[in-house]
């Protein structure tokens, strides 16, 4: 079946990571990775692979304060193939988020994205705020994990119920849970059911160890909901894409999957929220 796809989390520089501690402990304890788990990818193969696959477009990991430049340079040599997922360091507080807005500027950015477990704090503490306001003004989704991490990290900072209130007092906000959210999955679905601003990818999860209950949704509520990502290369693209083919979906399920639902939110137009607005707009009578 040639279909084709979007994979909003791809990392090009496993190589940098090599020698922090919880990525050694990923690799070996988690994903039983292979001796070439950590090595950087350069633009052309990851292109060679995405024609082969069929993949349109990627996500790339890139931190917004001093970003990596050789991610930067995969997005200007290869214009519309690769978009930048850019993670804001919360503890510098508003210039990070600002960094992050300037490199929007000259960059394409797609996604703001944030992993809980890095600093364990749950994403309904007032220290996320800045970014969801901007995400907001900037109209842009930000990507928060969830579920247990796979890093030996606490990991309770995760659970979807944390978005509850999120959802809820930024409904503006365009927010997808990352990496599943094993063991919570029924919770996540619920919220999905409640909330119209919250959607999953399926990043850094096999495709045929997705839940019953989460596919079942897939089919029926959810059709608009969950989005393919891999995590390529702790989980690479071309095993997820077959993976994915082979689950029971109905007709045009999988379509969405792959495809349409990323493009919706990731890359659909945009509207930012920068022009003054009036007083009395905000006055109550």
């Amino acid at each position: 079946m040639s279909l084709k796809s979007i994979d909003p989390w791809v990392n090009v520089s496993m190589g940098d990571v090599a020698h922090l501690g919880f990525m050694k402990a990923v690799k070996k304890d988690y994903f039983k990775g292979g001796d070439d788990f950590f090595r950087n990818i350069e633009a052309d193969e990851m292109v060679e692979m995405m024609d082969k696959l069929g993949v349109e477009k990627v996500l790339l990991s890139c931190g917004s304060y001093k970003p990596n430049q050789r991610i930067l340079d995969f997005t200007t040599k290869y214009p519309g193939r690769f978009f930048l997922s850019v993670q804001p360091d919360l503890k510098r507080g508003m210039k990070s988020i600002w960094a992050m807005e300037e490199l929007a500027k000259e960059y394409p950015v797609a996604m703001a994205a944030m992993a809980p477990f890095e600093i364990d704090v749950p994403p309904d503490h007032q220290m996320y705020y800045p970014m969801y306001i901007k995400c907001i003004e900037m109209d842009m989704p930000v990507g928060i994990n969830t579920g247990i991490a796979g890093p030996p990290m606490p990991s309770e900072c995760q659970n979807p119920m944390y978005l509850d209130r999120v959802c809820h007092y930024f409904p503006q906000l365009k927010i997808i849970m990352r990496h599943g959210a094993d063991p919570w999955w029924d919770y996540a679905i619920r919220l999905m059911i409640k909330y119209k601003n919250l959607s999953m990818m399926t990043s850094a999860y096999a495709p045929k160890y997705l839940p019953p209950s989460l596919v079942h949704y897939m089919n029926t509520r959810g059709k608009k909901k969950i989005m393919f990502a891999s995590d390529h290369p702790v989980l690479t693209i071309e095993r997820c894409l077959e993976e994915a083919k082979e689950l029971d979906l109905k007709e045009g399920v999988l379509e969405n999957y792959l495809y349409e639902n990323a493009n919706r939110v990731l890359f659909g137009k945009r509207e930012p929220r920068y022009q003054a607005y009036k007083i009395d707009e905000y006055l109550v009578s």
